[in-house]
């Protein structure tokens, strides 16, 4: 795995992640508020055809936008990231998806300790879910993203307007989906 954005501090060991964002980082592109962002933090690998990921993500969030979860981004100008974004002392869980222009879909969560995430990539479709106990998983979304050969895929995280927080990523996988479960 290697990093877009390394951060100030981080260790991989086995399936955890430990990471402290930095402050001032974030991932968006353009929409209503005029601005590119793309120095926040993303460490991945690159996975050809159809796939599934998942993570636990566990956060000690508390500035306006605070941010962890996972990234599938072909390029720049287009990727998705979803996880929890902290508003307002809530943590949502969230999906951005940029195809050029950023959009932003959020849900407010009763602040759990952890969240596990899900995203599975098929051609064109990327189907997000999450759950609040690793077992039972919640459809958020089902997006477009530009169909690619290749895939930049693993966990991200942000500090937009606050001085960055500590994160854990756990079981991290991904595994390839089978062409006969596609469609």
């Amino acid at each position: 795995m290697q990093w877009l954005n390394e951060p100030p501090r981080w260790r991989h060991r086995d399936q955890e992640v430990q990471v402290t964002v930095g402050a001032g980082t974030d991932f968006w592109r353009k929409t209503h508020y005029g601005f590119i962002r793309d120095n926040g933090h993303f460490y991945y690998t690159t996975v050809t055809g159809d796939f599934a990921v998942e993570v636990m993500v566990r956060g000690a969030y508390h500035a306006l936008y605070d941010q962890a979860g996972l990234m599938v981004r072909n390029d720049d100008a287009h990727w998705i990231k979803t996880g929890i974004e902290f508003v307002h002392d809530v943590q949502y869980v969230s999906a951005v998806v940029t195809n050029d222009f950023s959009d932003w879909s959020v849900a407010p969560l009763a602040n759990p300790a952890a969240i596990w995430l899900r995203l599975v990539r098929k051609a064109e479709a990327a189907e997000i879910f999450y759950s609040l106990d690793g077992v039972d998983y919640t459809l958020l979304r089902i997006a477009y993203l530009r169909p690619s050969p290749e895939a930049m895929v693993g966990v991200m995280c942000a500090a937009p307007d606050g001085q960055g927080f500590d994160v854990l990523f756990d079981h991290f996988s991904i595994r390839p989906i089978p062409m006969q479960e596609v469609g």
